[in-house]
């Protein structure tokens, strides 16, 4: 690589995406696990966790606080191997349907105008890694589950949720060391407010189109 190709590299324009309800039109987390326990189990666990998720929608309860509990009472004990597999499955199967024609418009706009595409994503790599991998994106942030020592899921997430005031860090950790011209910021939701803020043209999702945020 030349100099020059190098400097080109660094001052490309990049653009960030969400992705629940930014490139798809709902959550993926739980039709996700739906998609690993199955049918039955998911909906008898669900009676378990439903405090909890009511909990966390009346701002009672924080946003990694809710989710590690979730996790914990559907995914620990699997091994992290056969999640990843699932992953790659669900990537294939069941999010395609679940796109948002607007949001993968943009992000093929962008691609098509050879900007850097970074996907930040409170949802699992589980089936996100597979998925920006297929879709061209040049880098991917999202939350992760810790494994114990047999390599099976504990639930707890490993790291930070990747969410709020997180996505932005995340941002800010791509664009260290690199010169980029200018920066797009997409998402659909306040949790995405602070990343896109961090962004030169910042767009929520409104429910008809992405609209600037000011």
């Amino acid at each position: 690589m030349s100099h020059n190709d190098a400097s080109n590299t660094n001052t490309r324009p990049v653009a960030f995406f969400d992705f629940d309800g930014t490139l798809t039109t709902g959550d993926t987390l739980m039709p996700f696990l739906k998609f690993v326990v199955g049918t039955p189990t998911y909906y008898a666990k669900l009676a378990l966790v439903s405090p909890v998720l009511a909990a966390y929608f009346a701002k009672l309860l924080r946003n990694d606080i809710a989710k590690q509990i979730v996790l914990k009472q559907y995914l620990a004990g699997y091994h992290i191997d056969d999640l990843f597999e699932r992953g790659q499955r669900f990537s294939e199967e069941v999010i395609p349907a679940m796109l948002r024609p607007e949001g993968m418009e943009r992000l093929r706009w962008h691609q098509q105008q050879g900007h850097a595409c970074v996907l930040i994503s409170a949802s699992l790599d589980l089936y996100l890694s597979p998925w920006a991998s297929r879709y061209g994106f040049d880098a991917l942030f999202s939350s992760q589950l810790a494994t114990r020592r047999d390599g099976r899921a504990s639930g707890a997430l490993q790291g930070a949720n990747c969410h709020g005031a997180t996505k932005r860090v995340k941002l800010m950790q791509y664009l260290a060391g690199r010169n980029a011209q200018c920066t797009f910021g997409y998402g659909d939701s306040t949790g995405d407010d602070a990343m896109l803020g961090a962004t030169d043209n910042g767009y929520r999702w409104n429910g008809k189109r992405f609209a600037a945020v000011s």
